[in-house]
């Protein structure tokens, strides 16, 4: 007879689930909120982690295939929307020649709208979701595209002409609105979705991504954007692919998984703690060792990308690389160069924890690459190829450190929410890079001699890459310092909680094997 009660137990628990319903650990019924994901009911489990009266049962971390669809998303809108903001940068003659404005001020407007929406991006996914909040934000970018394209370059409409330079500006800042919103939020997917030793790498691919989307504005803008009409088109070909990837958006992209990756997150969710106001956050931040100086190292790099890749032409030129096709390439090389470091050397931290060795070790590197961007000796002259070596160096050291800090803010704050830190991380660095691009811009044609009087020795460098050097140089002296607790690597570290006996056991709450979200 008990062996029958147990049985009837067992079945009723999983028809019961599939209706929302769930036994707590004192054996009564207790009914739950549904986790927002696409897996169908019939799959979809209940979980402890989403009722505080089922904390006394035994959950195990999991990781699910929906993951990489996550990601796969979030990095393609973070491409689309930088190679928006550097889609003149490639060949900024014909847009100034079009629209009779600077290629720098489209960006400054692009980077301080950034800044501004950043400070919105915290509360609102708190209040509506990441799902809710990356689709409407996909929205925005692709309604700014359409305002910066137009539709006249459809072939089935008659005419070109390019719309006036308020709709484009109007577009830009949609477009800069939208970004944050994919910005800031790979922290959060990473620890959403990802297991503690994927999430280096997970935010490493969605925040560098974007550096894709550089590339991408260097190759397809140096062919496409050679005339007003090419430009128009340029801008239309941006508009279309940004429309099929918001639409993807909008069927695929997920919130939460039912079950959380890892045991820090698990004991968020079990905690049932909500995120303060984004000022309460910030202010939170700056009064925890450590924050400040991943902030400083994020800062320095978004801060060193940024200017290197808006002044990529200036930069190839002086140093003997004319053709537009060669510089378009370098260009790319340098942001994939940026992906790539960021990918293999986050996954290196992702294994060993090792976030402080390793941003200085990058920082060291990166002010030894920036000096030949902006060095000429005399006695050699022009130098392509160490040029081209220090830029593709640059970029893998320097690009690595965004992801890094990221993950080292994230963790040192913990459990403090992942959108706030990087929001914060964002404003900086946005905000640092909006005001350094037109400062690099006046000392690019600063030159300064080295050493005259010994003609073996003799050189001149330029403003910029001193400017560069100096901020590294002094990011690196200032991380040195770095000394704090990783709080989420020890929460990693601790064992799962033991449940007493009248906890309903775990293997009831087992994803079938044939789940498609699970691993």
């Amino acid at each position: 007879m008990r062996h029958k009660q147990v049985h009837l137990l067992t079945l009723a628990t999983l028809l019961f689930d599939s209706h929302g319903f769930a036994l707590n650990g004192k054996r009564k019924l207790v009914k739950f909120p549904r986790s927002k994901t696409n897996v169908p009911d019939f799959q979809r489990p209940s979980f402890a982690v989403n009722n505080p009266e089922l904390d006394d049962i035994t959950l195990q971390p999991r990781v699910y295939p929906q993951r990489w669809i996550q990601l796969g998303y979030l990095a393609a809108l973070a491409l689309l929307s930088d190679w928006i903001c550097f889609s003149v940068a490639a060949t900024p003659g014909i847009y100034e020649e079009t629209f009779h404005h600077s290629a720098a001020s489209i960006i400054d407007i692009f980077l301080f709208t950034n800044v501004a929406s950043s400070f919105l991006v915290t509360d609102t996914v708190a209040k509506f979701g990441l799902q809710r909040v990356i689709q409407c934000a996909a929205l925005l970018m692709t309604l700014g595209c359409w305002c910066r394209s137009g539709v006249s370059f459809l072939p089935f409409l008659e005419g070109n002409s390019l719309m006036s330079y308020s709709f484009f500006v109007a577009g830009t800042v949609l477009v800069g609105a939208a970004q944050p919103f994919f910005q800031c939020t790979p922290p959060l997917l990473s620890a959403k979705w990802f297991a503690s030793s994927e999430r280096a790498t997970s935010t490493a691919i969605a925040l560098n991504f974007n550096q894709i989307g550089i590339a991408t504005a260097f190759l397809v803008g140096g062919m496409m954007a050679t005339s007003p009409v090419g430009l128009e088109n340029y801008f239309g070909l941006i508009a279309v692919l940004c429309t099929l990837v918001t639409g993807g958006t909008l069927l695929q992209f997920a919130d939460d998984p039912p079950i959380p990756p890892s045991l820090s997150e698990l004991e968020k969710k079990r905690k049932g703690e909500k995120e303060p106001p984004f000022l309460e956050s910030v202010q939170t931040f700056f009064a925890t060792r450590g924050f400040t100086h991943a902030l400083v190292a994020f800062i320095c790099s978004i801060s060193i990308t940024n200017v290197v890749g808006a002044f990529i032409d200036e930069v190839m030129k002086r140093g003997g690389i004319t053709g537009q096709l060669q510089i378009d390439l370098a260009g790319a090389g340098f942001e994939l160069a940026i992906l790539v470091g960021g990918i293999l050397i986050g996954g290196f931290v992702d294994r060993t924890r090792e976030y402080k060795k390793v941003t200085m070790a990058c920082l060291a590197f990166s002010s030894l690459f920036v000096i030949p961007l902006g060095l000429t000796e005399h006695a050699i002259g022009k130098e392509p190829l160490l040029l081209l070596l220090s830029l593709f160096g640059l970029g893998l050291t320097v690009g690595s450190i965004q992801p890094i800090n990221a993950e080292l803010a994230v963790d040192v704050t913990y459990p403090g929410d992942e959108t706030a830190v990087e929001s914060v991380q964002q404003i900086g660095g946005n905000l640092i890079s909006a005001l350094l691009v037109p400062i690099a811009e006046f000392a690019a044609h600063q030159d300064y001699e080295l050493l005259p009087q010994i003609p073996w020795a003799a050189s001149d460098i330029r403003g910029d890459s001193i400017l560069l050097l100096i901020i590294t140089l002094l990011t690196l002296g200032y991380y040195s310092l770095f000394d704090a607790p990783l709080r989420r690597t020890m929460a990693d570290a601790e064992a799962p909680e033991e449940t007493d006996d009248t906890a309903i056991p775990s293997i009831l709450y087992t994803v079938p094997e044939n789940d498609s979200f699970l691993t």
